[in-house]
């Protein structure tokens, strides 16, 4: 079936639906509130705290078919803030309404084989790689790609989880028993200098518009603070911006897509490898709430509901901290701070490992240093 689309602006007062009751859909909802546009947020019970800042809610899981009609029929287009949403739910809804991304980046983006498998039959590089269906297949693919290797669950997993190192003295069986003994891929490891991502949007029409390149810190799997300017030169910064507009392209790819790379030296040049995905707004994108006219959020809301694409050059340079767990119990210190704006999510449990809220501190355009 032919995916259905959004021929015309969707005008002020027309329906953005999104699946997925998160803080992406919390931040997508209120983007779509400041240009007159309302939000439906559609989500499994749970704490969902999109739902408080929403025009309507659905709370239904997602294979209800009933619920899904019903939302179908009240929305205008469908959007998703995570991308872990049932495909068959995505086919489903595109029978009766526009959605975007659309099913097939879906089912390309939720294994990681056949990600790397897409994003490499592009010829755009990623590290090496190989699936990993049983414990046996660990000893072969480790000869092959070396040691130490980073093993990940083919589906799902996030912020760290469902991944294992396995260094050159470990056993690779215990690493295969970590994950669960889940399908799996084994990733080369890759010796970066930095990590990046490139924020970036495609419209019905295929218009692209990218953001400054981040640089990105994790610790513990969880992404800590994204920076821009990233330390890199203007021509690494235009390469990364031509991978996430060629894999864009292929993809059909209509909405915010966030693009995570490694940038490697090899004989003194950087070179570029593509980590993963994300067919959705992204964490390392959160500092253009407040360093940009239009957000990444708004440029997601715009993209699927037909509108011109905004501009995404920056007034600032910016660093977003996330605040995870207990960080966010500092939020009268952050808010009292000069120059950082503070976004709490409205979560009702606060967990180590969470997040909970994000901060953007702000300086004068110009005044860190890239390249």
């Amino acid at each position: 079936m032919a995916d259905r689309t959004v021929d015309a602006p969707l005008p002020p007062g027309s329906v953005v639906g999104v699946l997925g009751g998160g803080q992406l859909g919390r931040m997508l909802a209120l983007a779509a509130a400041r240009l007159g546009l309302k939000s439906h947020i559609y989500a499994p019970a749970g704490d969902n705290p999109a739902f408080a800042v929403a025009h309507a809610a659905t709370e239904a899981a997602y294979d209800d078919r009933a619920a899904l009609d019903r939302f179908a029929a009240a929305v205008d287009v469908v959007t998703y803030e995570f991308e872990n949403v049932p495909v068959e739910t995505a086919l489903h809804l595109r029978r009766a309404v526009p959605v975007a991304p659309s099913p097939q980046v879906l089912a390309v983006t939720q294994d990681r084989i056949h990600e790397k498998s897409y994003v490499a039959g592009l010829g755009v590089p990623v590290p090496g790689f190989a699936a990993i269906d049983t414990a046996a297949d660990l000893a072969p693919a480790l000869e092959r790609l070396g040691r130490p290797a980073i093993l990940k669950t083919r589906r799902f997993g996030y912020d760290g989880k469902g991944q294992a190192r396995i260094d050159p003295h470990a056993d690779s069986h215990a690493a295969f028993r970590a994950i669960g003994g889940k399908p799996a891929i084994l990733e080369a490891f890759v010796p970066f200098e930095r990590e990046l991502s490139v924020i970036a949007a495609r419209d019905w029409r295929g218009r692209f518009a990218a953001y400054d390149v981040p640089e990105n810190e994790h610790a513990g799997g969880i992404l800590r603070r994204s920076t821009v300017p990233a330390r890199i030169d203007g021509a690494t910064a235009d390469a990364a911006r031509a991978m996430a507009q060629r894999i864009m392209e292929a993809l059909g790819y209509v909405g915010v897509m966030g693009l995570e790379l490694f940038a490697v030296r090899e004989g003194g040049e950087v070179r570029l490898y593509v980590n993963e995905i994300a067919p959705r707004v992204h964490n390392s994108g959160h500092w253009t709430m407040d360093a940009c006219l239009v957000s990444q959020f708004e440029q997601h809301i715009r993209a699927v509901a037909g509108w011109p694409l905004g501009s995404p050059a920056r007034h600032a340079d910016a660093t977003m901290e996330n605040l995870i767990g207990h960080d966010a119990d500092r939020w009268r210190e952050i808010a009292a701070e000069p120059g950082a704006a503070l976004h709490l999510y409205g979560k009702r449990e606060t967990r180590d490992g969470r997040k909970m809220g994000h901060v953007n501190r702000l300086a004068p355009f110009g005044s860190r240093d890239s390249g």
